[in-house]
């Protein structure tokens, strides 16, 4: 009895174990264009002659990683065709159990707005940021471990 019950709380041990380390040997690529430089496959005649305005790219800040998360790569904020995002570039971080990427108010996430999990933990990715959010509210972009409520990288954004 004492044998099965050793064995049965190695098993949970093993399987709280892969849980919460597994996801720091998968890393997750991915390389998105900057929105709104792609042209559309499905446009049709009359609206490849009118001109698409550029996107507006502010200056990119850089991540800074904590301690225990090593991160690099940059982050901007890029308007196109009305549209907001928060565009990760060489973004090269981490990855956990629950990361998500928020833009807030500190370094602390007491107030954020959530742009959803993170796609990638390589790359260049775009978050699209609601059009509601004034982004001097914000400042900072944050990849966040929502179960553990831990900052794993952060950027200063302008």
């Amino acid at each position: 009895m004492k044998k099965i019950l050793i064995i049965l709380v190695l098993i949970l041990v093993a399987g709280i174990a892969y849980y919460g380390l597994s996801p720091l040997f998968r890393n997750m690529e991915l390389s998105e264009e900057v929105p709104g430089t792609v042209q559309q496959e499905n446009q049709n005649d009359s609206s490849q002659n009118t001109p698409n305005p550029e996107p507006v790219i502010m200056p990119a800040a850089q991540i800074v990683d904590t301690p225990a998360h090593p991160a690099s790569g940059t982050a901007r904020i890029v308007i196109s065709k009305g549209t907001t995002y928060l565009r990760y570039e060489n973004l090269k971080t981490i990855n956990g159990p629950d990361l998500y990427v928020y833009l807030s108010k500190d370094l602390d996430a007491k107030e954020f707005v959530s742009l959803g999990r993170i796609k990638a933990t390589e790359g260049n990715v775009n978050y699209e940021i609601p059009g509601n959010i004034n982004l001097t509210e914000y400042p900072y972009a944050l990849v966040w471990c929502k179960q553990f409520g831990v900052l794993f990288n952060s950027a200063k954004l302008q």
